[in-house]
Formats: structure tokens, sequence, C-alpha cells
């Protein structure tokens, strides 16, 4: 339980000391560009839409895309949740195996919101069924699953849009552009904040709750006795299904650092990790708190660290556990930007405007817009495939350093580590039948 007492915010104390306006207000020059920037995506009242995976965020996405199409069928394995579905989108069938979804001709686009372990295996599925996709993050739940999609894609030819939405948000571009920009300098430093994980147990078997398909839930991940914890929203804390925090923010907060570094075709070449908390036994596995450092090849260095649980809900800053963000820090000083808030070590280096001559970053003011623009046009979205790949890898990188508490050399071009065999293993992952490739 989080104490109460921690929900004063960074955001609510600048607020009340005057000062929020000037740490969180995007500069006139940038506001005045966006604002000319800002286009509509195409309304498609004919679009079609189907989503598999009918949780808050499968269904908040459906309904964001519901705005330029019709949502026509829903599909879970929960019958709960495709019942709540169905209320939403009326009308729509429901189904509880994504195939049969996807054998429909009237269903142009899916939104994959589904738990991370079945991301590769629907949008591969949604792909070769000449569906384009939108992708929750992280887009795989291994290296490897990246691998595939990338060639399923490539071999396709379909629009898929991984949902890192900060991509289209103004606060991330503004900073990518500057540190690409060199605003601050020659970039040394990446420092990026996640929220804590969860750590409670031990938990308890019990019975498997009526039209739930457990079996089908668990997927290509071994089979255990149900346990309410390991579904729905908290099944991010297992290692089987998903990479705590480090897959579950780290796909958000990492994916603008590799932006900002011109990195989203490469990677780090090493990880190096530690959990700072043992998890209890019998309870959630993945690392609640942990520190972790990457190095990349131009000398760079991007650390990434959890913040404390009271921090996760806004709590305050101190200057151990930060509210979750990212920091760039370069040689003539830094920025700091999270979620509707950018400062900087000094205000000039935001509200002085670049140069018209500056090379700036893609634009999109809608991520849901810009997929559906992207169906349309055949052009490539914001987050790509390939993209949501080296973001998700860059995850699953950490992961394996915090679990394995050491250092990882990875080769960014080759895709492997370097004389690990240990570390090797874990590039892909047994996959139980039949929820494998060959079900697809």
């Amino acid at each position: 339980m989080i104490n109460k007492e921690f929900h004063v915010s960074r955001r609510r104390f600048l607020a009340s000391t005057g000062l929020f306006a000037a740490a969180s207000t995007l500069p006139s020059w940038f506001v005045r560009e966006c604002e000319a920037q800002q286009a509509s995506a195409p309304v498609r009242e004919d679009l079609r839409i189907g989503l598999v995976g009918c949780g808050g965020q499968g269904t908040g996405d459906a309904r964001n895309a519901s705005r330029y199409g019709k949502v026509v069928a829903v599909c879970d394995v929960d019958a709960s949740h495709v019942a709540n579905a169905q209320k939403t989108f009326p009308g729509a069938a429901g189904y509880s195996d994504f195939r049969t979804l996807l054998e429909r001709k009237d269903v142009d686009v899916v939104i994959c919101g589904t738990v991370d372990h079945w991301h590769t295996l629907v949008a591969m599925a949604a792909m070769k069924a000449g569906k384009d996709i939108y992708c929750e993050k992280p887009m795989t739940l291994t290296i490897d699953e990246g691998k595939h999609l990338v060639e399923v894609q490539k071999q396709t030819g379909r629009i898929l849009q991984v949902g890192t939405q900060q991509r289209s948000e103004r606060y991330f571009r503004l900073a990518v552009d500057l540190v690409r920009n060199n605003r601050i300098g020659t970039l040394k430093e990446v420092n990026v904040w996640l929220p804590a994980g969860l750590r409670d147990g031990p938990f308890k078997t019990s019975a498997v709750p009526e039209g739930f398909d457990y079996d089908f839930w668990q997927g290509q991940c071994p089979a255990v006795p149900y346990v309410k914890e390991r579904t729905h929203f908290s099944f991010r804390y297992w290692w089987d299904y998903s990479g705590g925090t480090m897959t579950d923010w780290g796909a958000h907060h990492n994916d603008i650092a590799l932006w900002a570094l011109n990195m989203d075709d490469s990677g780090p070449i090493s990880a190096e990790g530690k959990s700072l908390i043992d998890m209890i036994p019998g309870g959630y596995t993945a690392a609640s708190q942990y520190d972790l450092k990457y190095t990349y090849a131009n000398g760079v260095i991007h650390t990434c660290h959890s913040t404390t649980a009271s921090a996760w809900h806004g709590g305050v800053i101190d200057k151990d556990r930060q509210q979750h963000g990212i920091k760039f820090v370069g040689t003539d000083g830094w920025i700091w930007v999270t979620r509707g808030l950018i400062d900087a070590s000094d205000r000039q280096l935001l509200t002085d405007k670049l140069p018209d001559s500056a090379p700036r970053v893609y634009v999109s003011n809608n991520h849901m817009g810009n997929f559906i623009d992207c169906v349309k046009t055949r052009q490539q979205p914001i987050c790509p495939v390939g993209v949501g790949h080296r973001s998700a890898s860059m995850s699953h990188l950490g992961v394996l350093a915090v679990r394995l508490g050491r250092k990882l050399n990875w080769d960014p071009v080759k895709e492997q580590f370097v004389n690990d065999p240990e570390a090797t293993r874990y590039i892909k992952r047994d996959m139980r039948a039949p929820y494998d490739y060959s079900m697809i």
C-alpha cells in the first residue's frame, strides 16, 4: 500500500511555489511550430478494427482508434473482458481465439493489447493475414522474437506501429531535437529513472475463474498452477511473462534515449546491472528495485535506476530516487524530460529557437493518428517494427544483466552476446506447444 502522504509530487510542489509553469511550459517558438505542424489523421469511416486483448490498455487503444473507424470484433481469453468490450463497442462480435478473428475479411487493422508474451504471435499472425497492426509495448518477450517480427513485416509489407506513444508527445520530441543538435554540447550521459516494481507474496494458488482460458493465457510460457496475481495487470512483475518495470516503463524511457542517441537501428555494447532487493519467495519474481548501466560505442554512459515506490506515484523527489523520467547530460548543461514536464540547467537552452537549418526528427503529434495515417499512405510510422525491436532488445538486455547480476558484452550489429554462452541462452526461450510459431 502506498502511503498517501507521499502523493506530493514534484509537479505539485513546483505548482505551489509558482515554479511549475516555468519548468513545464514548452517554449513559445516550439509551441508555434507544433501548431503549424498539427494535422488531423484522415477520417476513415470505413476502417474496420479488430481488438485482441480487451483489458484496460487494449480497450483504451481501440477506443482511440475508433475515432477513425468502427470496432467490429473483439477477442480475449477472459470471457468477462470480451463482455465488457462488447458493451464499450456495441455490435462488435466476440471471440476467444485471435486466429478466428483474423479470419474475418472485414477486419482491416488490429489492435494488440494482450499481455507481453502474446504480442509477437498475435502481431505475426495479423500481418500474415493481411492486417495492419498497432501493437502495445514492449513489442516482444525475447530478442529473438523481434528478429522474427522484423522479417515477417518485411515479407508482408504490413504497417506495424508499436505503442511507445512518447515518440508522439511534444516534450520528448523537443528534448530529442535539442540533444541531437548539441544544445547541451557533447552528450556524455543519459540518466533514466523507472518506476519501482511490486514486491509482494507469497501468493496462494486457487481455482481458475469461470470463463478464463488460463492455459491459452499462459501460451508459450511454462504451465504453472493458477495464481491470481500472475494474470491481468500484475503479469508484468513475473519473469515468465515480462521483465518488470524494466520492460514496462523501460520500453518508453529507454526508447527515447535511443532516439536521442540516433541509434534506432543499433544499441549499447554492454549492460551491467544488479537487483537492489531480494524478492519474496513465492511472490513476484521480476526485480522491483535495480541499478543498470549501459555503455555505447561512442562512449556515452546510460544509467537506469528504479525509483522509490512513492516516486512511482509521483512521490517526493530525493537525491537518490527521483521521479521517473530522462536526464540528458552534456558538456554544456542538462535537459530533464518526463510526461508533461521539461526542464534544463539553464532555461535558455529551451527558449532559444533552433535554426531553421537544424535537422529534425520525425514529427507525430498523435500516435494512433500517425498509425491510421500510415495505413492510408503506406509510409512507415514513427515507431515501426525495427525501432520497436531495438527498444525492446535494449530492455531485454537490461533485464538479463539484472537477473545475472553482472556485465554483459553485446554486439549490436550481429545482435549477439560476445563470448558469453550463458547469456546467449536467453536470446530466445523454448515455446510451450502448441503455443509456438506453428500455431500461426
